[in-house]
């Protein structure tokens, strides 16, 4: 199944110690382009969370980010750091003397100041792990997601296929009248200017113009890429790159039968294949 490049996914991971939450969106992009924001404390996977994500990833610019809340004395034991403690009792009785002030520190403000009490070092390991554990499950649904769009972009790409197929078919059957209507043009013209033209060199001239409009080539050709298109978009493998290609050979096929067109048809045929051509490469620039 063909993927989108565009997707989102959420893991929400409540714990009694506190909680994680991994957010991941992705953007179509030529190549895989990482962008990671991880708390200090999670500093130490990172190279883990880039490995999980090429191994899952092939292509797009993909914005992950773990948040990593705890709860405080949850990991570690809250102790006293009682030298910070006593350099404040020192500097708040020294004020006192200055200012006069019978006001007591008491125990809960000190507490509060920044640093006193301290946390000890906490095992982090089994959060590592289980942060890991947690960013498959969000690589797994931002890939369900990506192809669910996918499943989208295939319909549209089959149905343009068809549509293209349908116009050079259309094509097909209307080229003998297109040359019958080009010889009676060359013909009138001869009689227009009243000059009797060696029938020899008049059909000599209307081979070389029915030469010039020739687009068996290129009818078969875009024939050819669309079933290729149509293989391509049932491959399990990321196709985006291949299908981008195929685009412009399609679009050069296009191209060149409409600079050989001498009639509204062809030319009106040139242009609606264009049309659903250009549409087909926008959407294939989402494609991994």
């Amino acid at each position: 199944m063909i993927r989108s490049m565009t997707g989102f996914s959420r893991i929400d991971s409540q714990q009694p110690w506190g909680s994680l939450v991994w957010e991941i969106r992705s953007l179509n992009h030529r190549y895989l382009e990482q962008s990671l924001r991880l708390p200090e404390e999670m500093r130490m996977i990172e190279g883990a969370v880039r490995e999980k994500i090429s191994q899952n990833l092939s292509r797009g610019k993909v914005e992950c980010s773990l948040r990593f809340v705890k709860h405080a004395g949850a990991l570690g034991q809250m102790q006293l750091n009682n030298d910070l403690a006593q350099a404040l009792l020192d500097l708040h009785r020294q004020a006192k003397q200055l200012t006069n002030d019978s006001n007591d520190l008491k125990a809960m403000d000190l507490l509060r100041w920044p640093g006193v009490v301290e946390e000890g070092e906490a095992d982090l390991a089994p959060i590592h792990e289980l942060a890991l554990s947690q960013l498959d499950q969000a690589l797994e649904a931002l890939i369900a997601h990506r192809e669910r769009e996918g499943g989208s972009l295939k319909k549209l790409l089959q149905s343009r296929c068809t549509q293209i197929n349908e116009i050079v078919l259309q094509l097909r059957e209307a080229m003998p009248l297109i040359r019958a209507g080009l010889r009676e043009r060359l013909l009138k013209r001869m009689q227009d200017i009243d000059i009797e033209a060696d029938p020899g060199r008049l059909e000599q001239e209307l081979v070389i113009q029915l030469q010039k409009m020739d687009v068996d080539e290129e009818l078969d050709r875009l024939q050819t890429h669309v079933k290729e298109v149509t293989n391509v978009i049932k491959r399990e493998e990321p196709v985006g790159r291949r299908l981008d290609f195929l685009m412009q050979e399609l679009n050069r096929e296009a191209n060149t039968l409409g600079s050989k067109s001498v009639s509204v048809d062809s030319t009106g045929a040139s242009v609606d294949l264009k049309v659903l051509i250009e549409q087909m490469r926008e959407q294939v620039q989402n494609i991994e």
